[in-house]
């Protein structure tokens, strides 16, 4: 994931702007893209603000992880939707699956448990997408 620019760097291309300098030799000078350019002059004219937005990771945890466990533990085989409306919380279904991982819980089947099918459901000569073979064979 790329970096952000340093406050320093919007600083100037806004100075830069201020005193009319155009999009396209701001980007120049200081080696950005003109979009970024104009982006910055955007966001401060639409939201007043110079600074770039935190970024990446979960700002708010809205999830107890652990009255997920214990409901996860009480029905393993429940779905994240099930397991979002057991805990009465807003959230979506991602944020759920996010406090899995965290709590180190997965959906993968467990290998000490018994399969669900230990017999083939087709003949096996139907593996490449053909009809099984008839006897050529006739009698009469």
């Amino acid at each position: 994931m790329a970096k952000t620019y340093s406050q320093d760097l919007r600083d100037r291309v806004l100075a830069a702007y201020d005193r009319g300098t155009p999009t396209k030799q701001i980007a120049m000078t200081f080696d950005v893209s003109p979009a970024w350019a104009r982006r910055v002059k955007q966001v401060r004219r639409e939201a007043g603000r110079t600074m770039a937005l935190p970024r990446g990771g979960a700002r708010l945890i809205k999830i107890d992880l652990q009255r997920l466990a214990d409901l996860v533990r009480a029905q393993p085989d429940a779905t994240l939707r099930e397991l979002r409306d057991r805990l009465q919380v807003h959230c979506c279904e991602t944020s759920i699956c996010r406090a899995l991982s965290r709590l180190k819980l997965s959906f993968k089947k467990s290998r000490s448990m018994r399969r669900n099918r230990t017999g083939r459901t087709w003949p096996r000569a139907a593996s490449s997408g053909r009809p099984p073979r008839r006897s050529m064979m006739h009698t009469g």
